[in-house]
């Protein structure tokens, strides 16, 4: 048996950034992708111009992507499914499936670094991955969420 170098890193220290969802608890991800803003850009050519003059348009924010994370509980599995039955009834979304919540990025000693706070956001992508009877966590494998806007709080 080999002699372990350094000390032993608590499992809960994988996960650096938290989601905290309205109504539920938080789950834990080692990686997400960036919170962004992209706009559409108009050009002006005035008076016969050769150069445009540009200016912003319409703006859209894009999926963030949540990979490799875990959860005490099955409710973002339910949101998902929440979200699967909005058109089971031939009804019309209601908005009901639209959440509001936070995204904190924590550092080694689990100290808040940055939080953001996402408005109307909803699971489009949830991947569970695989089974592992060798882990208490509810693992996700990834997750992609939508939102309507988001704002950094910290």
């Amino acid at each position: 048996m080999g002699t372990v170098i350094g000390a032993v890193r608590p499992v809960h220290l994988r996960w650096r950034f938290t989601v905290e969802i309205d109504r539920f608890a938080s789950f834990a991800f080692t990686k997400m992708g960036a919170f962004k803003i992209e706009f559409d850009v108009d050009k002006l050519y005035e008076g016969g111009s050769m150069l445009p003059i540009q200016t912003p348009s319409r703006a859209t924010i894009p999926d963030v992507e949540f990979t490799r994370g875990a959860g005490l509980d099955h409710d973002m599995y339910e949101w998902a499914l929440e979200v699967a039955d909005i058109f089971k009834n031939g009804g019309l979304p209601d908005g009901q499936y639209k959440r509001d919540g936070d995204v904190v990025q924590r550092d080694r000693t689990g100290a808040e670094v940055h939080r953001h706070h996402f408005i109307g956001g909803w699971p489009k992508v949830f991947d569970a991955g695989e089974w592992d009877n060798n882990s208490d966590e509810h693992k996700i494998n990834s997750m992609t969420l939508v939102m309507d806007a988001w704002k950094l709080v910290l």
